[in-house]
């Protein structure tokens, strides 16, 4: 039985651990992939650690099941040195591969903080509610739309209660609070429409404040955001020649 524990609490250690070693080369231009990384590798270490405990479980309840109703059952006697051991090497383990996890997980978050130098900046204002995107020039709508492969930084802010921007495609959740500019930044990899919802209760229509992402070839943004930027000076001719 010990044998048993022991080879268990060993093999444990190294399959829950091992696919953690894998190359996390380039996650750093996308937080999405180190997070689905990170998430796979958490569920096969519970998975394994599940099906090893489960197995010895069934094994000793079957091992050491009473034979008759009389039968009594007495637990070996360990020493000090035996005892403690049993205890914390298995803990060790165990907890060296949580370690590792926290660590990995750490190292994802700095990646999620680190902007690359060639991300396009769009600024973010939250208003109950609804979405506003400053793309620069001007050019001001309350729809997201980006160029695929194109690293995006959202600085955002509030104009009056707390909300919170989710894309989930993206993997991305930041508070965005009135009085102080938060960010994220995301890669989209693949052309598509996405969702993207507010998450912090901010009153009443706040089940309304939600609209979509949309990822378009460069060319295809270029056109779009000529488009706008046309739109945006035809409006203001009137007032130019009010003026």
């Amino acid at each position: 039985m010990r044998t048993f524990l022991g080879k268990a609490a060993a093999l444990s250690g190294i399959f829950a651990v091992g696919p953690a070693f894998a190359q996390d080369e380039g996650y750093e231009r996308d937080p999405a992939a180190g997070w689905d990384h990170l998430w796979h590798e958490i569920i096969v270490d519970i998975t394994v650690i599940g099906v090893i405990f489960s197995l010895a479980a069934i094994y000793m309840v079957w091992k050491y099941r009473a034979k008759n109703e009389n039968e009594v059952g007495r637990g070996p006697k360990l020493t000090p040195a035996a005892a403690l051991a049993w205890a914390l090497i298995p803990a060790s383990i165990f907890m060296a591969d949580d370690f590792f996890l926290s660590a990995k997980g750490w190292t994802l978050w700095n990646d999620y903080r680190r902007i690359p130098d060639d991300a396009k900046e769009i600024r973010v204002t939250a208003y109950q509610w609804y979405w506003e995107f400053d793309y620069g020039d001007e050019i001001v709508s309350e729809e997201l739309v980006v160029p695929k492969g194109q690293p995006i930084v959202l600085r955002m802010t509030s104009e009056d209660v707390l909300h919170s921007l989710y894309i989930p495609e993206f993997r991305v959740k930041e508070d965005v609070m009135p009085g102080r500019v938060t960010y994220v930044w995301f890669n989209p990899k693949e052309t598509g429409e996405y969702v993207h919802t507010c998450t912090e209760f901010c009153g009443t229509a706040h089940a309304e404040m939600y609209t979509t992402v949309r990822v378009l070839e460069q060319d295809e943004y270029d056109e779009w955001f000529n488009q706008i930027k046309e739109e945006a000076n035809a409006n203001s001719l009137p007032n130019n020649t009010q003026s």
